[in-house]
């Protein structure tokens, strides 16, 4: 007879019969992100968007994206980080809301596929801090370190932005 118990195999049988969910992982500042891959049209250089009058400091303004005109969000304005641009800044291309939205960060990675396992739910932490757009942090094995994603929940995060002129 194994040694494994019964809990310990149901375990092993329910995380090789979910599907991974897949992140982007992207930078801002020196901390990494994921987001759901599924909400991710595309990934672009950084190109100025048209400034618009009124809007809030995190929206940069829209761009025409092959016809289409795309309110731009900077991220690191969002999270409270200086805004600073290099020449690894991208803007991702976003579907959330039924709409397209572009998220300008300072980098993207790659894409991780995370078992339930490796999803550790977000810390608490006492009103300061808003937590609603993090969804947890997952836990990915890089080398002999742990590598820690805060996975945002996009949708809610672009829709707290408040992305319409003021």
């Amino acid at each position: 007879m194994s040694s494994h118990t019964q809990q310990e195999l149901l375990a092993v049988a329910a995380s090789a019969t979910t599907a991974p969910n897949e992140v982007l992982t992207l930078r801002l500042g020196a901390e990494e992100y994921g987001i759901d891959i599924l909400r991710v049209q595309e990934i672009r250089s950084y190109e100025a968007p048209t400034r618009i009058a009124g809007a809030p400091a995190h929206l940069l303004g829209v761009t025409n994206l092959r016809g289409v005109i795309v309110p731009i969000v900077d991220l690191r304005c969002r999270f409270g980080l200086e805004t600073v641009y290099g020449s690894g800044t991208v803007t991702v291309v976003l579907a959330v809301a039924g709409r397209t939205v572009g998220a300008v960060v300072d980098a993207v990675s790659d894409v991780v596929a995370l078992t339930p396992a490796q999803i550790k739910p977000a810390p608490e932490f006492s009103g300061a801090i808003d937590m609603g757009s993090i969804t947890g942090i997952g836990m990915v094995e890089q080398g002999d370190r742990p590598r820690m994603l805060i996975l945002l929940d996009i949708e809610q995060l672009l829709a707290d932005a408040d992305l319409a002129p003021t």
